[in-house]
């Protein structure tokens, strides 16, 4: 494959030019500056961490000047990939040590797709060193860690974007301004979110030796130190609680703050959530294969549910969310939406943009998201626009801040058998101080938690 490069000024053509124009007004062009190209870092060099990246060098000239992983071998095909992406054709600089990374290279953006249980340390390092940061979701493993995510943001005056890409998603900015904003649901009052996806990866693999190309004592970091087990980094860190916080962090948070977004919600007045392992029992994964949670608002109640066996209610939208309004009902995910009216009025459908066309290189990207890829080009220039203007992204971590605590709650009021009261100004669990206990997991030595002196 030949390198790939899209002159900012020149690239603007077709579906996403249209979309560009609608979400960012008719200037939109005039953001970019056409002559900086930004000096790149990627931390986690694995599946999400390259699309991203790749992502970013289809919309705006960069220079990726380093990569980061703890995986030698990943380290090596990611260098080979990004050599051939990117205009230069150079290969990028390789580190095992993230630290090493920011303090060897003046970088204008860093990209982080580690882990759930890195991306506090990393952000936070990240922003202080000089960096925007454009970090997956969801941002943290415990509430105080996003908090201190959110503080150091603010602190170091850094942009950072949060990849819950739904809000750049072509067909749902379409029914957000289409259908919600234009009033086709009239008042809506009940939200159902829900996930029926099996994706627990429940399994027993035997304890092994670690190999040599992988530091697994840096891949744990500060999370507890597990038996190793086989290849945690891809994918099967996912199915523990140690990493993570399971299909709730995971796959709750994007419909969540979709939700949050198009209805334009905050934090939730109160958050209850039961669950646990149901079914798929027999294997070593400790995440809930059943849940579900309740986030209250006034009037409104947005109820989540996942089962990661059987079948999906509706086999068309097995990861989605749909709206119940007055006049009509919005089902939605990021595959397509459907708007049935109450009595009178036309049915809307609406399908997920592709541009294969466009973009050819996304046909032969290893293990990429077709479906999810203009969505993360758009999400990307969303970040470079706010870099550029001084603004907010559209997915700022104050919004991915709260999203992710909002699902962290629902598993903490699982864990505590109670509906949970959340105050961010004070940082606590309202009338629960067992509960305010578990805001902060705590980390494993020598790693200091980010959050550990916002304790109330």
């Amino acid at each position: 494959m030949q390198p790939f490069h899209i002159n900012r000024r020149h690239f603007l053509k077709g579906a996403t030019a249209s979309l560009l124009l609608s979400t960012f007004g008719a200037k939109a062009i005039d953001f970019m500056d056409p002559t900086k190209v930004y000096q790149v870092g990627l931390i986690g060099a694995g599946w999400y961490g390259k699309s991203d990246l790749f992502r970013l060098i289809q919309v705006s000239p960069v220079n990726v000047v380093a990569l980061c992983d703890v995986d030698k071998n990943m380290l090596a095909g990611a260098a080979e990939m990004v050599s051939k992406r990117q205009k230069s054709g150079a290969k990028p600089k390789l580190y095992t040590d993230y630290r090493k990374m920011l303090a060897e290279n003046k970088l204008d953006i860093v990209l982080i797709g580690t882990p759930d249980h890195w991306h506090a340390l990393n952000m936070i390092e990240a922003v202080k060193a000089g960096a925007h940061v454009y970090v997956q979701k969801p941002i943290s493993v415990d509430v105080l860690e996003g908090e201190a995510m959110l503080a150091a943001a603010r602190k170091y005056n850094r942009v950072v974007q949060v990849g819950t890409q739904r809000k750049s998603t072509p067909h749902l900015i379409d029914a957000k301004k289409n259908i919600v904003d234009a009033g086709l649901l009239g008042k809506i009052s009940h939200v159902e979110m829900c996930c029926y996806y099996h994706m627990r990866n429940n399994g027993n693999p035997p304890v092994q030796a670690v190999p040599d190309f992988l530091d697994y004592e840096m891949w744990t970091g500060p999370a507890p130190m597990r038996p190793y087990d086989g290849i945690p980094h891809q994918r099967w860190w996912r199915t523990f609680t140690e990493y993570g916080n399971g299909i709730m962090g995971d796959m709750c948070v994007h419909m969540l703050d979709t939700v949050r977004w198009m209805l334009q919600l905050g934090w939730p007045k109160r958050i209850s959530s039961t669950g646990g392992i149901y079914v798929q029992k027999e294997g070593k994964s400790n995440i809930a294969d059943t849940q579900t949670a309740i986030f209250e608002y006034d009037n409104l109640n947005c109820v989540w549910q996942h089962r990661t066996w059987g079948t999906p209610a509706d086999p068309k939208y097995p990861w989605a969310f749909t709206l119940y309004g007055e006049k009509g009902t919005l089902k939605a995910s990021t595959m397509s939406y459907d708007f049935i009216p109450q009595g009178k009025g036309e049915p809307i459908h609406k399908d997920v943009v592709y541009e294969k066309e466009k973009y050819p290189e996304d046909v032969t990207e290893p293990a990429i998201e077709l479906n999810a890829a203009p969505a993360t080009r758009l999400h990307m220039l969303d970040f470079i626009k706010a870099i550029e203007t001084g603004g907010r992204p559209v997915a700022d971590i104050e919004e991915g801040h709260i999203s992710t605590a909002s699902c962290i709650l629902a598993n903490l009021s699982m864990k505590t058998g109670r509906p949970l009261v959340y105050d961010p100004e004070k940082r606590i669990i309202v009338g629960d101080r067992e509960a305010t206990g578990l805001l902060l997991r705590p980390y494993r030595k020598p790693w200091e938690h980010p959050g550990a002196n916002l304790r109330s």
